[in-house]
């Protein structure tokens, strides 16, 4: 899969809202539970730039009718809105189903440890539910050490979830050596 990445624009908003909620009913990624709408996300897309908390797009060059579609997003959102935590931030990615299980969520992390200390980001952020696996083996892998896990805390279709909290510091030797 050849894939280009950029900032993502109001335009792309459509495809990143159909790429969210096509993992809705998964009940392994998100805490929505009903598909949420373009309008709904606008505040959340606002809280994007590209200087301090990107959301990035992934455009798959290969598919469809030759045109570029977006295979993937990843955003840097805030963590808990104080000033002291500003160097701190989450990560999410979100992959459109052809794209998962090529590499691609490796190399978006990977793009998000090379950027960070240009955002003025020194500590990242994931928040994975305890079973999803796939998820929270492709952040392990990437250095991501388990920092907290909150038991429990999430309903979805009547089943109680974990949330696990992983974390890495930008630049520590652990994630360059599992990123070679």
């Amino acid at each position: 899969m050849h894939v280009s990445f950029r900032d993502a624009t109001l335009d792309d908003l459509p495809e990143i809202v159909a790429i969210y909620n096509s993992t809705i009913a998964s009940r392994e990624v998100t805490a929505d539970v009903e598909p949420v709408t373009i309008e709904s996300r606008l505040a959340w897309f606002h809280a994007h730039g590209p200087k301090a908390r990107p959301l990035w797009v992934v455009e798959d060059e290969t598919a469809g009718s030759g045109g570029k579609r977006i295979a993937a997003w990843l955003s840097f959102s805030d963590f808990y809105g104080r000033p002291a935590y500003a160097r701190t931030a989450e990560i999410s990615i979100y992959l459109h189903e052809r794209a998962r299980g090529r590499g691609l969520g490796t190399r978006l992390v990977a793009q998000a440890l090379d950027a960070a200390p240009a955002l003025g980001v020194d500590t990242l952020l994931g928040f994975i539910f305890g079973h999803n696996a796939a998820s929270l083996a492709l952040f392990r892998r990437c250095g991501f050490q388990d920092w907290g896990r909150l038991p429990r805390v999430a309903v979805l279709d009547g089943v109680e979830r974990d949330l696990v909290i992983l974390g890495l510091r930008v630049g520590s030797p652990s994630n360059e050596a599992a990123l070679r």
